[in-house]
């Protein structure tokens, strides 16, 4: 079967409609159709099940489909590989973020791309990790930097451990909790907190430390993917910022920010990783990226 035809197979699934399907592809619904009922008499199986509503996969158009987006995939790497090698391109580069890294390890990255290869385009996005893996599978980014407790343990992700950020909580001076005896870390819920994006294994953490009833979700006062506008928010109210230690080394040397000494604070820390598609080879300059990071990460790398 030709990879047209795969194609087809995988639009059809996923629009679940002929029309959409067959404009996704750029053909007529009448060429589309004729193409599915073709796959369908080559294989010996009806793949859909045509409904009034929608269309859906049947039990054997499941096992079918799964296999086309692989060789689809595999497909793709092949002309983007062979490509690069023909061509002898350095490549440009499309990475995303998660909040802290983009505070931290970014600058130096950029700041070294600018140095020694000008000539090269680099786009970069700040999000959360959920937002940056949806990028990461339409093929939009290399690889992105985050948190990765924050990464679901899936087959088609391949994951580079590359070194643990600690972190704290923050406030202004002159804050009520730095007036406090012995502040715990429950007293914070009272001004509430501010953070980016956290992994849910992060808030339980956090939760049971606070003495949160497990079944109701940790509340944070705010929660955002902009840092700068955190720092703002902790820097001129009294809401609690929590946030890595690298993120915030400016402000609490300027003295802007200070560090809460909490008595029954846990070690808390951002464990960053490289995350890039399984089976997806990187272009030059994205390994060259990639091998900086984990350089320039190595001292925080946690033991194996």
């Amino acid at each position: 079967m030709d990879l047209r035809r795969l194609k087809h197979l995988v639009a059809l699934a996923d629009a679940r409609n002929f029309g959409r399907a067959a404009k996704a592809c750029h053909i007529s619904q009448s060429a589309f159709s004729r193409s599915i009922q073709s796959a369908e008499e080559e294989l010996g199986l009806q793949l859909f099940d045509r409904g009034n509503a929608e269309v859906r996969c049947s039990a054997a158009g499941t096992f079918v489909v799964e296999r086309a987006r692989k060789l689809l995939f595999e497909n793709h790497c092949l002309e983007r590989d062979v490509s690069l090698y023909r061509e002898r391109l350095i490549g440009d580069l499309a990475f995303g973020v998660s909040p802290y890294p983009a505070a931290t390890l970014a600058p130096q990255l950029l700041q070294e791309i600018r140095r020694h290869y000008g000539a090269v385009k680099v786009r970069v996005e700040v999000n959360n990790a959920q937002y940056l893996l949806a990028r990461l599978r339409a093929e939009e980014l290399d690889f992105y930097i985050a948190d990765v407790r924050s990464v679901p343990a899936v087959q088609d992700l391949s994951i580079q451990r590359i070194g643990q950020a600690m972190a704290g909580l923050y406030v202004r001076p002159g804050h009520p909790l730095l007036d406090a005896t012995q502040p715990l870390t429950r007293d914070t819920l009272a001004y509430g907190l501010a953070s980016a994006q956290v992994p849910e294994s992060v808030l339980k953490l956090l939760a049971a430390q606070l003495q949160h009833p497990p079944s109701q979700p940790l509340p944070l006062a705010v929660e955002c993917d902009d840092l700068h506008l955190l720092k703002s928010i902790a820097m001129h109210t009294d809401t609690v910022l929590a946030c890595a230690e690298v993120g915030v080394q400016q402000e609490v040397a300027q003295g802007t920010l200070v560090r809460l000494s909490l008595t029954d604070t846990p070690p808390i820390y951002s464990d960053m990783g490289i995350v890039s598609l399984k089976g997806r080879s990187y272009s030059l300059m994205a390994q060259l990226a990639v091998d900086f990071l984990a350089d320039m990460a190595a001292p925080s790398r946690p033991p194996a």
